[in-house]
């Protein structure tokens, strides 16, 4: 499965994307408010992308590596925490340092609510963002996310527990956002774990 849009795709990552994901996500500000990283040999990238076709079948983690048509994989973008009854699930998305405020953010969550929404039939997806982390809260609600609250004590990264700001787009959020104006192609059939409602857009 792939999707496309303007200057990104969105396909499954490989082994032999392992030495690029290392590239990125060795940066200690790119990871800082994550549970994991910053990497630190190119062993770790390898094992997240080997368990990535366990967790798509079991529909646990639903992870997209996020391809520039000219620099090559720039980031990760995914859904998680899918519950199939409410049609929900929560989206996570990171990028290389270099493409902070290039407009890459914009166009992945563009790709990953047409999948969502069009192609896996959820009506809402969520998203979290740290307390501290204003670059990420602020690109959120750029991109039409809508903050709820926040959500204490929610994340817990290594021995400190985090507070975290709750973010939504619904089905008709992202209709009316620009987002949804956005070009997308979709090659491929998304993994039927994650599949909760055929849609007809």
């Amino acid at each position: 499965m792939e999707l496309a849009g303007p200057t990104l795709t969105l396909r499954y990552a490989t082994p032999a994307d392992a030495a690029a994901l290392f590239a990125l996500a060795s940066d200690a500000q790119v990871t800082r408010f994550f549970s994991w990283g910053p990497y630190t040999k190119v062993e770790q990238p390898l094992a997240y992308i080997e368990r990535l076709a366990g967790q798509r079948e079991r529909g646990e983690q639903l992870d997209l590596l996020i391809v520039h048509r000219d620099d090559g994989p720039i980031g990760v973008t995914g859904l998680a925490e899918l519950s199939r009854r409410d049609r929900r699930a929560v989206v996570g998305t990171w990028l290389g340092r270099r493409w902070w405020g290039s407009g890459a953010n914009d166009e992945s969550k563009a790709l990953i609510g047409r999948l969502a929404f069009d192609h896996l039939g959820l009506d809402r997806v969520g998203a979290y963002a740290d307390v501290d982390n204003g670059r990420s809260q602020a690109a959120l609600e750029r991109t039409g996310f809508v903050r709820e609250g926040v959500l204490r004590g929610w994340h817990r990264h290594g021995d400190s527990v985090r507070d975290v700001a709750l973010f939504s787009l619904l089905r008709d959020d992202f209709a009316r956002s620009r987002l949804a104006a956005v070009p997308t192609q979709m090659r491929g059939e998304p993994p039927q774990s994650f599949v909760v409602l055929p849609f007809s857009p």
